[in-house]
Order: structure tokens, then sequence, then C-alpha cells
């Protein structure tokens, strides 16, 4: 089957977010998750950048996808957390970007960064124009179909049940149509992936639908779970517990390790 897939902008804020009411599907996972290498074994091209650097990108990268005689959609890479550089002020960045994605608060802490840095387009070029507030009516003008936006969480079938990802899970299925997929199953053997996807649907309370983007297992039924969401028009609004405040959980990286040189005090020999 045909797959026709292209760049269309690195977002910055909502100015670059896409508004011609196509479905989006966003990636949301940890920065070593393989969001980028799933992308490119679902198009089949070198799409999406993969970087060695965990939590170097801070921007959300939109893609406009379309297989066979389906209707196109977009998939949206937001930037993976859990490594995120910068620490605390990267972590609270994300929180808030990926809440003013889903719709929520937190519009505007965006606005003067988003002129600031701008989104790039398939060009290379630099969106906002360096503006730095949005239109009073925006999102919600008439002229613009509403945002359809579900989301699909990934996690590492190697590591069940982290801490930020099952954070990041109870905030996503609070704010979107979400579903879990488990990334990189070829690294498991067939005996530990049973007892793998056993733990996380138990951690998770979810089906988790097993994916490699090396050896291409999983692609086919993860083609259908997006087309299921992308042809979802069931209304989620966010509720009210759904904050920026509750995504920083999951964003949020390990804490610092005392140094060394500092001196540690030794556990006793017993």
């Amino acid at each position: 089957m045909k797959i026709t897939a292209e760049f269309i902008v690195s977002a910055a804020g909502p100015r670059d977010f896409p508004r011609d009411g196509l479905p989006e599907i966003a990636f949301v996972g940890r920065s070593n998750v393989g969001k980028s290498s799933l992308i490119n074994a679902l198009t089949r091209q070198k799409l999406a950048r993969t970087s060695a650097a965990p939590g170097k990108t801070r921007l959300l990268n939109v893609y406009r996808v379309a297989r066979g005689a389906s209707p196109p959609f977009y998939l949206v890479d937001l930037p993976g957390y859990g490594y995120a550089r910068g620490r605390a002020a990267a972590a609270d960045e994300f929180a808030e970007l990926t809440s003013v994605y889903f719709g929520l608060e937190g519009r505007e802490g965006l606005e003067g960064r988003e002129g600031q840095e701008g989104g790039k387009d398939r060009h290379g070029r630099t969106r906002g124009d360096g503006a730095r507030s949005l239109p009073p009516d925006f999102p919600d003008s008439p002229d613009l179909p509403a945002r359809r936006v579900s989301a699909l969480l990934l996690v590492d079938t190697r590591h069940p049940g982290l801490e930020n990802d099952r954070a990041a899970w109870q905030w996503l299925r609070r704010v979107a149509p979400a579903s879990i997929v488990g990334t990189k199953v070829d690294k498991l053997p067939r005996g530990q992936r049973i007892r793998a996807l056993r733990e996380l649907e138990s951690v998770f309370e979810h089906s988790v639908l097993p994916v490699s983007a090396v050896t291409g297992e999983g692609l086919d039924e993860l083609w259908k779970l997006i087309d299921r969401l992308a042809n979802s028009r069931r209304p989620q609004p966010p509720l009210p517990s759904s904050n920026p405040s509750s995504m920083r959980a999951a964003t949020a990286p390990p804490p610092e390790r005392p140094n060394a040189a500092a001196g540690r005090p030794r556990n006793p020999r017993r």
C-alpha cells in the first residue's frame, strides 16, 4: 500500500500547530523510546531525524501522512521526556508546550517564546515573524475548524512501569483519546516479551500493542490503531485536574546524584 509523507513544520507554539481540521496523532514518550525510528518505519522513509543525544528536540515535529486511499492526517512527534536538557526549566517548558498542544492552559507563557524561537517550516524558514501575541479569538475562531487530537503513548517494553511513563499515561488519558504502544519488542526474547507485556498491561490497566521499528513486527496493527484514532470523533474535553503540573511528574529528569568529590557517607559494613 502506497504511503506518502512529508515534513511540515517544527512547531514552537500555537501559531505553528495544524489548523486545517485534519486528524492529529501525537507520539508521546521518553526521549530514548524510539519515536523517530517508529515514524520512519511507518512511513518507509527517513522522514524523522534520529539523535544519539536524548532530550535534544525541544519542538513539536509535524508530518502530513496519507496511506492508500485513506484521508491524510498529521503525525506529531512531541519532544521526549525524562532526559530533558536544562533539567527543571526544560521540564517546565515541555509540560507547558504539551499542555498548550492538547488545548489546556498555559498558552500565554508560550506566546513570547514562540516569537523568539519560531517554528521551522518545511523550507527551514522561521515561523511566527516575531509576533508575541495571539488573535483574541484563537483557537475558537469560527473560521478555523476544530482540531481533532489523539495520542499514542510509546513505552519501552524492556522497562515496564517506569514512573514517568505512568504519570504521562494518567495525564494523557484525561486530555485526549489515547492508546499505548510498546516499542523495541525485537530486543526481548519470546519468553520475556510475554512477561513484559503482561506487566505493562497490569501497570497501565490498558492493552499494549508491541511493535518493532527494526523488524516491522506489529506495524500493520499499529496502522489499524492509528486509523481508529484518526477516525474517532468522540469528544473528550479536558478534566479540571488536567493541568501542566500533572505532566511535570512525567517530564522531570531524575535527581542529580551527589558529587563524588564532595564526599558521600558510606554505608557501614555489616
